[in-house]
């Protein structure tokens, strides 16, 4: 059946794209039931697929340049920018997307940077020479995922974690990139969240960092003579986690940003010799999201996020003192990112009304100044819409929060809604760009929502364990909540939602359906989760355990009975209305077979049900002729069973 689907809706397409009506897909999709698609749709759609966005990709060394990471084809590939709105001169050209990991540190005669095939993960780190263009393969070429790369002090060595060994421990190797005969085996480790977080100034010692959850990690130690481990943070603390650290610049302590002793996570400085923590951000209650230490060792900036919106603090290490930033653009930072120069910092900004793009800070005027201006293809900024915090009370009273982005005021009377629900779990819906999403709001006049339910991360340690094991279903009843506040709502229709999401946001979409079929229109799944059990057998091994950590331990009978019991393909029967599920072939994560057999036992039930694969994608749509048609057959999808 499935063969026979994909065959009929390919042989017409093809047969009425020749007369131009329909678009035509690419070879790399598998297509089921999903109506032709008609050309006119692209058009109507174009200047909504043509947005960009700059990821900053590292700092050279000696000269103020940057690599970004930006799409002008079908990939996001390096760039080089020289000035402030300078050209970006691309350096990169493959088929796959690419990463950096940044210039050498030493000279800026070459930089690192990631590539794997397919979306399979199994990302392997290659240099860049300047000087003739050459690239060379540095790891092993295999199927294995390599990254973290820490670069010594001196920058003639790094540190990179690999799972090449087994598949499933992510060991430490070190290396000399000018010459990869070098690298070797450095340390082994059992698990697959381990990572060098720092080199020690007279790069003898290594930081390192071992990942259980989302609300547990440890620091450790490493002799990079003789390989030695040394516990950092006691191993006994079970209920604290670090979200970074840093040795100071004179060697005798270390900054972390933990939740140690406190419901967010607090900047703190930790003597090296007496182990002792001293606490730096007590008096901000959220956050601290990140932090970067100056190399003149004089100042450290640390970013917060307060309601969803980031704000920057500078601290003087030598007394601790801090102030926050004034002048910085409105929105979401993600990089923080110090020159060499300790002067000059990039700033990576997303707001509603910008894609994400490189600022830099002058720490000695306070100048802010822009690097970066990635088009909107054909988009007004000040036409899109803002988003707007709201609030709900669920099943036991618990707040929920999330987003509102309403439709152009064009449109008049109670509007659908959409239902975008975030992955992780351990994530969190900030007030970003919507980019294709904008669409809906201002051509379809649908309401969008980004909930933030419980086991959401930046609401304290302990929101996010809230739906923990057993607890798991009670997040879907947070957007049962949300759907009695939208009947609540003058301007929102109850009768016509859609819930969508991705990944874990994939499996709280199926939940949905099931739990909520009655209240819902139809229902998206991008590369969910549709049984625990199977998921948590089949997903890579380096991933196995630490899942098992958050969803439970199926290999327990009691919990693989719940498992079971709350998976969406044990209910799958109880799902009437349209769905529709979207997945890569090569998705390390949640893999094809979850599904795939959603998508089989829904059917069985007589349940319409479109299906859209690619072969040469993994946990997400990557390459940007995918991710358009995948757009094409959403908006079908949505006018068909959404807006009636």
């Amino acid at each position: 059946m499935r063969n026979t689907f994909r065959w009929l809706a390919v042989t017409s397409l093809l047969v009425a794209g020749l007369q131009g009506e329909v678009i035509r897909p690419n070879a790399n999709l598998v297509i089921e039931g999903i109506p032709d698609v008609p050309a006119a749709l692209a058009q109507d759609v174009k200047r909504y697929t043509e947005t960009r966005s700059a990821g900053f990709g590292g700092w050279h060394p000696q000269k103020l340049e940057m690599l970004i990471g930006t799409r002008f084809g079908n990939t996001a590939q390096i760039h080089q920018v020289t000035a402030p709105l300078g050209a970006r001169h691309q350096l990169t050209f493959f088929d796959e997307p690419v990463g950096s990991l940044g210039y050498d540190p030493v000279d800026g005669a070459f930089f690192l940077f990631s590539r794997d095939a397919g979306g399979s993960e199994f990302r392997q780190i290659y240099r860049y020479d300047f000087a003739t263009g050459e690239q060379t393969l540095l790891t092993d070429g295999g199927r294995s995922q390599n990254g973290g790369v820490a670069w010594s002090t001196a920058g003639d060595q790094l540190v990179y974690s690999s799972t090449r060994r087994n598949g499933a421990d992510r060991d430490l190797y070190l290396m000399n990139p000018r010459d990869p005969s070098t690298d070797r085996l450095l340390f082994k480790v059992q698990g697959g969240g381990w990572g060098a977080a720092d080199w020690s100034p007279d790069d003898q010692t290594l930081l390192v960092y071992e990942y259980v959850s989302v609300n547990e990690s440890h620091l450790w130690l490493l002799d990079i003579a003789t390989a030695e481990l040394t516990e950092f943070t006691p191993r006994s603390n079970s209920g604290v986690a670090y979200g970074g650290a840093a040795f100071a610049k004179d060697g005798r302590g270390v900054f972390v940003n933990t939740d140690e002793d406190f419901e967010f996570k607090r900047l703190a400085y930790i003597d090296l010799a007496t182990r002792e923590t001293r606490f730096l951000t007590t008096d901000i209650t959220a956050d601290v999201q990140g932090f970067a230490l100056a190399d003149d060792g004089r100042h450290l900036l640390f970013k917060v996020s307060e309601a969803g919106l980031s704000r920057l603090y500078l601290m003087e290490l030598a007394n601790f003192t801090y102030r926050q930033i004034e002048g910085v653009p409105t929105g979401v930072i993600g990089t923080v990112a110090w020159h060499k120069d300790s002067r000059h910092v990039a700033l990576s900004l997303n707001s509603a009304r910008s894609p994400s793009d490189l600022h830099v800070l002058d720490i000695t005027t306070g100048e802010i100044v822009r690097w970066t201006q990635s088009e909107l293809g054909g988009l007004v900024a000040d036409t899109l819409s803002e988003p707007e915090l709201i609030r709900w009370r669920s099943f036991d009273d618990l707040e929920i929060t999330g987003f509102l982005y309403r439709p152009a005021a064009k449109f008049t009377g109670p509007r659908p809604v959409i239902i975008n629900i975030h992955g992780g779990p351990e994530g969190q819906s900030l007030p970003v760009f919507l980019g294709r999403n904008n669409y809906y709001l201002n051509e379809l006049g649908v309401a969008i929502i980004f909930p933030n339910v419980r086991g959401s991360t930046g609401f304290g340690k302990t929101f996010v364990t809230l739906d923990n094991g057993f607890k798991r279903e009670d997040s879907v009843k947070d957007i049962g909540a949300l759907l009695d506040w939208i009947a609540q709502q003058p301007d929102l229709d109850a009768s016509r939602i859609m819930v969508t999401g991705g990944s874990y946001g994939g499996y709280m979409t199926l939940a949905s359906a099931i739990h909520y079929n009655d209240r819902i229109r139809c229902s998206l799944d991008v590369v969910g989760i549709s049984n625990f059990v199977t998921f948590l057998q089949n997903t890579e091994d380096y991933r196995r355990d630490l899942r098992r950590v958050e969803y439970g331990d199926e290999r327990d009978p009691e919990m693989h009975a719940h498992l079971l019991r709350i998976s969406p393909t044990t209910r799958a029967a109880e799902i009437t209305k349209p769905l529709f599920i979207v997945q890569g072939a090569n998705d390390p994560r949640v893999p094809r077979t979850e599904a795939v057999q959603m998508v089989e036992t829904v059917r069985k039930n007589g349940s319409p049900v479109w299906y859209l694969e690619a072969k040469d994608e993994g946990h997400g749509f990557r390459k940007k002729a995918n991710a358009d048609y995948q757009f094409y057959a959403t908006v079908l999808f949505i006018r068909e069973n959404l807006l009636p």
